[in-house]
């Protein structure tokens, strides 16, 4: 595949619903194989994993009422915990400044973990408030590149 037609499985694959790594692996096996290709590379994506998953699972089965394996667990799942609110601190750093991008973070935060309100219902509470915080008005400044999703120039060299 040329550099150009990488990109444009790329794009095609974050377009896609599912993992955007299940979805260049169809694109590329079935660009460089055809459908055997294609199939093989799901194989060759999903199966390591899911082998890994299932020795996982019967291993637990087997040692659930152990105490040292539930303590092992525990320790993993606080670090688990851990390892997302840094993720969650370092790319979101940017939202946790102004006054509205905490009162939505902290409401989102209260009607989940102590309302114990589901999911899809706060997101069809607080994300159209959100929407309107922040929609396009002349008053405000352009985004333009700050957005997460935009490529820039090194992109739009690509695509020519």
């Amino acid at each position: 595949m040329t550099d150009e037609q990488f990109l444009d499985a790329m794009e095609i694959s974050e377009t896609l619903p599912g993992l955007n790594a299940v979805n260049m692996s169809v694109i590329v096996g079935d660009e460089l194989r055809g459908v055997p290709g294609a199939a093989l590379a799901v194989l060759g994506m999903l199966l390591p994993g899911a082998i890994v998953v299932m020795t996982l699972g019967i291993l637990w089965e087997s040692n659930r009422q152990n105490p040292t394996v539930t303590r092992l667990l525990a320790g993993v799942a606080a670090a688990a915990v851990g390892l997302l609110m840094t993720v969650t601190l370092q790319l979101g750093r940017r939202q946790f400044r102004q006054f509205p991008d905490v009162a939505i973070i902290a409401a989102t935060f209260i009607a989940v973990s102590v309302i114990k309100l589901s999911l899809p219902l706060v997101l069809l509470i607080i994300g159209p408030v959100a929407v309107l915080l922040y929609r396009p008005h002349p008053s405000r400044p352009h985004l333009g590149e700050s957005l997460p999703f935009h490529r820039g120039e090194h992109h739009e060299k690509h695509r020519r």
